[in-house]
């Protein structure tokens, strides 16, 4: 028999359709509109009057926060797909929802969890009826459920006693029960990536939007910043220590709290994010997946669009006053060079590298004082206080000591979400909060957890043959490598990281699986006859 060819025309690989195939085709998009109206008109009917509820007991923010989360969790639950990409499109933009429109409800807070929690549930139910593995990898199932149990122990025996000897003030065991949310509440997110993804092309579409995304948060930093330097915004003002914080009486444009007074020669802003710290982090998350759709993409256009939003990643790493992302990003970018192999590509890497140069260098001609200020600042930030002295020093002082009991101070008492519930620690470094909250064994065994999903992830992404593919899972997983073992500061207990970290990771999981899609369209180019089983859900 003769052998198949390996490489076929469009037209052997594209199936013609019939004229019956096509009025199907159009019958069911006809449908699919409709049903969707019919979904949106019945969540939106619903919305109304449950709005006209809560406006009772609420007033009127409290009635316009309820309808809108309602809508948002029918309409959520009937397109639980559409809503995982709603959550993390929406996610970025959350912080100037929530003070634009919602005028800090705490619903509008809530609301990115109205598309995730539908979604997850769907992927549960989805596993359940195809008799699919939920948790994943296998080698994270130990980890993950003695970390879980250890968890519910220092809940009931810390926090639980906590609740029955306090002066009934605060309340610790709801603390806690936030503390095991915060610590594990998006690790389903694993799952949800995974199946999620079904072909190459989904993976496309997914950092393409994500690099449009970080274009048009960096767009909007951008004119918070023309607006401050302008005098449009007002910027900070008070006196003594009031014009070195952050607050949101000097809010401006987009995002939340903004400290920035020329004057005194200070800056931080939020961007779109709630506060400046948690834009820094986005900026460092962005450099690696504006680097990874600037290399990897197999379109000319839009890896042009990853090299935009690069470029803007460290340009707003500049003017944004964020030391943190001054110093990470342009670092972030030459260790992905390297893990990546792009570094000895020199068909791609030597235009890049001559755009970046250029702009950076226009930006540093065009604004030399804003440059040398940022750059001087972060200079002596560092000389004032090394991250290592200030890392052992949080060490040092959060470290349990035997004032409480082994298993730690109890879930929630440094999570700056829980302050609220009782009286919290303010901790800036990861670990050490770890430490004070669920003692050394619970920091040991969360250490392991991400040990372990380095690990996995690291041996799904090397065993990929693909060069595109195997590009993105290197850049993905050299970002759960860095997440996973960095105390700075907290980014795993807030937005964005502590969703983009759990997500990547389960894309990181799933590139094998395309891998092997790729490697079977090469050798069987020609369509079968019979509809195979999909291996995930339409999305």
């Amino acid at each position: 028999m003769p052998k198949r060819k390996l490489k076929s025309s469009p037209a052997e690989t594209t199936p013609t359709l019939s004229l019956k195939e096509k009025l199907a085709a159009k019958r069911k998009a006809a449908q699919t509109r409709k049903d969707v109206i019919n979904a949106a008109s019945v969540a939106a009917a619903v919305a109304i009057v449950a709005g006209l509820l809560m406006a009772i007991v609420g007033g009127v923010k409290g009635g316009v926060g309820g309808g809108t989360a309602v809508f948002i969790l029918m309409i959520s639950f009937q397109y639980p797909w559409q809503a995982l990409y709603a959550f993390l499109f929406y996610m970025p933009f959350s912080g100037t929802v929530t003070y634009s429109i919602g005028g800090n409800n705490p619903l509008f807070q809530l609301a990115k969890d109205g598309f995730y929690i539908p979604a997850l549930i769907a992927v549960i139910q989805y596993c359940k009826l195809r008799k699919q593995p939920f948790l994943m990898p296998k080698a994270l199932k130990p980890a993950l459920g003695i970390f879980l149990a250890y968890c519910i122990l220092v809940l009931l025996f810390v926090n639980g006693a906590q609740q029955f000897s306090g002066n009934g003030t605060e309340k610790p065991f709801l603390m806690g029960v936030l503390g095991i949310k915060v610590l594990l509440g998006y690790v389903p997110l694993i799952p949800c990536a995974y199946y999620l993804l079904r072909k190459k092309e989904d993976l496309h579409f997914l950092m393409r939007v994500t690099a449009v995304i970080i274009l048009i948060c960096c767009g909007l930093a951008f004119l918070q910043y023309i607006f401050l330097k302008t005098g449009r915004c007002q910027g900070t003002v008070g006196e003594g220590a009031a014009l070195f914080k952050a607050s949101l009486e000097a809010r401006c444009l987009v995002g939340g709290s903004l400290l920035y007074n020329e004057e005194q020669g200070v800056i931080r802003l939020p961007g779109t994010f709630v506060a400046p710290w948690q834009w820094g982090w986005f900026l460092i998350s962005s450099a690696f997946f504006s680097f990874s759709v600037a290399f990897m993409d197999p379109s000319f256009l839009w890896r042009g669009v990853g090299l935009g939003s690069m470029a803007a990643t460290l340009v707003l790493a500049v003017v944004s006053g964020q030391r943190i992302a001054l110093l990470l990003v342009p670092i972030v970018i030459v260790i992905l060079l390297i893990t990546t192999g792009q570094v000895v590509n020199l068909k791609r890497f030597i235009p890049i590298a001559l755009v970046l140069g250029l702009l950076m260098s226009g930006v540093m001609v065009s604004n030399p004082a804003v440059v040398t200020e940022r750059w001087n600042s972060a200079v002596d930030r560092w000389n004032a206080s090394p991250p290592t002295d200030f890392i052992a020093g949080q060490f040092s002082d959060f470290s349990d000591n035997g004032k409480s009991s082994f298993l730690g101070r109890g879930l929630g008492r440094a999570t700056n979400s829980a302050r609220g519930l009782g009286q919290t620690a303010l901790i800036e470094t990861y670990y050490p909060k770890l430490l004070f909250e669920i003692g050394p064994i619970g920091a040991f065994l969360f250490l392991a957890l991400v040990t372990t999903l380095t690990v996995s992830t690291f041996r799904a992404y090397r065993s990929v043959r693909d060069k595109s593919l195997r590009g993105y899972g290197a850049s993905f997983w050299t970002f759960v490598l860095v997440i996973s073992y960095n105390t700075y500061y907290y980014p795993l207990d807030v937005d964005p990281v502590a969703v983009y970290y759990w997500f990547f990771a389960g894309v990181v999981l799933k590139l094998p699986v395309l891998d092997q899609q790729e490697k079977a369209a090469i050798v069987d180019p020609i369509p079968p006859k019979k509809k195979r089983r999909p291996i995930a859900p339409d999305p």
